[in-house]
């Protein structure tokens, strides 16, 4: 099999986006549009990848990483001249050269691989992916000899009437023998209204010259559409998100109204789960099998296992076990571990802490740096005091000990093995194991305070 290779055009500013943030750096599912491009790609066997930068260059390579290699179009004269800059990296080298816009989030692995294999199939020098639009107007449309090859593209200012009428249209996406891409490129001149170098125009001359010039075309139109403005981005946020929820269904996950279920492209959810509306997984996230999660919940880089609830809550950098009942108005900070069983109920933070097996915090609670055993029970208002303006400190609350309600447990502390808390109680010392601890002050009633103060 031949070399892949891979061109990312990727260092247009994107004016029409009106936006501080670089065109292929806007989300698409919580995801940067050319970062959808670099994971689809390295699915397709690709040998070597040369991102294009410009705008912006050092916010997309801090996206992409060491995955590509990098080239810089400095100033942006035209996908041509772009394409131009990936010389140096791919020059003399034997193979096929796939060039994809990084504002064309959904492009699949699929289509892209079956446009590299019909290029090598028809043994052609360059192939354009192309598609079929209901409304054409402003592509440039894709004309075919009788021999079903491309015999030019025409932009649809320059398109004749009947031109117009031809709704197959360029999408920008395109193959080539990769010597053959870099050679022509020399001869592609500047000589148009922008004053820059186009790369259709190496799919014209090849074509005169007298090289196979075929055209690919996928069933999906808008797999192929470019984002340009915050229209076409809410239009691809759309698309993809329909894409996603669908696989999943397919896969066995029930969402009860996928219009309102929001799901990352990395997160990965086990049969059976149910989806209530409002959901949204972020980031790198794993839900199990048969869990329930929503409505109204925000779930983000964190791992939940099997059989698990979750409702109206807010779970962020944390890992929950099987069995585990969270919410409703729960919110779990980065780095809350939670074992089998527990239960988190409503209005309790976590931050920082891990919960035993069979353990609860059932409401209003804030238990921040702390390390709870298993089977302990946190009444309601309980809070770990964790900071001193300066300095955080670990709470230790041992197996089987009963925190009693408006506790306030200043660390650093330890609650031992079996021991109580008595409600209302501020501990300050370590309590020993199978103990009971009351810490306030005796009550004391003021007889005729009232009247006094009338």
């Amino acid at each position: 099999m031949k070399k892949r290779f891979a061109v990312v055009l990727a260092a247009g500013k994107g004016t029409r986006m009106k936006s501080n943030l670089y065109k292929v750096l806007h989300p698409v599912c919580g995801k940067p549009m050319v970062q959808h491009i670099v994971d689809q790609l390295e699915q397709c066997h690709i040998d070597e990848m040369v991102t294009i930068v410009g705008h912006g260059a050092e916010m997309v390579k801090e996206k992409i990483g060491e995955r590509v290699k990098y080239a810089l179009q400095a100033e942006q004269l035209g996908t041509g001249h772009a394409v131009m800059q990936a010389e140096e990296v791919l020059k003399n080298k034997p193979g096929i050269t796939m060039v994809v816009c990084g504002d064309t989030p959904l492009l699949t692995k699929e289509t892209m691989n079956a446009l590299i294999e019909h290029h090598e199939s028809t043994r052609a020098k360059a192939t354009v992916l192309t598609a079929n639009a209901d409304n054409p107007a402003g592509y440039g449309r894709v004309l075919r000899d009788d021999q079903d090859r491309v015999k030019k593209i025409v932009e649809h200012k320059d398109a004749s009437e009947e031109e117009k009428q031809v709704k197959e249209i360029n999408t920008g996406t395109y193959c080539f023998d990769n010597e053959t891409l870099f050679e022509t490129l020399k001869r592609v001149g500047n000589d148009n209204v922008q004053g820059e170098y186009y790369l259709p125009d190496v799919v014209e001359i090849l074509q005169k010259d007298g090289d196979i010039v075929t055209a690919y075309q996928t069933d999906d139109f808008n797999e192929t559409m470019g984002v340009n403005d915050r229209v076409a981005l809410s239009q691809a946020e759309k698309w993809m998100k329909k894409r996603i929820n669908e696989n999943w269904m397919r896969e066995g996950v029930t969402i009860i109204d996928p219009d309102q279920t929001y799901i990352s492209p990395d997160t990965v959810i086990g049969k059976d789960t149910t989806l209530h509306p409002g959901t949204v997984l972020a980031g790198e996230t794993v839900i199990g099998e048969e869990c329930h999660i929503g409505p109204h919940t925000e779930i983000k880089d964190s791992q939940i296992g099997n059989e698990t609830t979750i409702k109206q809550s807010v779970v962020h950098l944390s890992q929950v076990g099987e069995h585990v009942s969270i919410g409703p108005f729960s919110h779990l900070r980065p780095d809350t571990k939670l074992a089998e069983g527990v239960r988190v109920g409503n209005f309790v933070e976590l931050k920082k802490m891990t919960m035993g097996k069979g353990s609860k915090a059932s409401h209003l609670s804030y238990l921040g740096d702390a390390e709870i055993g298993d089977g302990v029970n946190v009444g309601c208002g309980s809070i770990t005091v964790n900071y001193d303006g300066k300095n955080k400190f670990l709470t230790t609350i041992e197996d089987g000990a009963f925190i009693g309600c408006n506790s306030n447990l200043i660390a650093p502390v330890t609650v031992g093995k079996g021991s109580y808390i008595a409600a209302g109680s501020t501990i300050t010392d370590n309590v020993p194991v199978d103990s009971l601890a009351i810490a306030r002050q005796r009550q004391i009633n003021k007889e005729g305070y009232g009247k006094k103060n009338q």
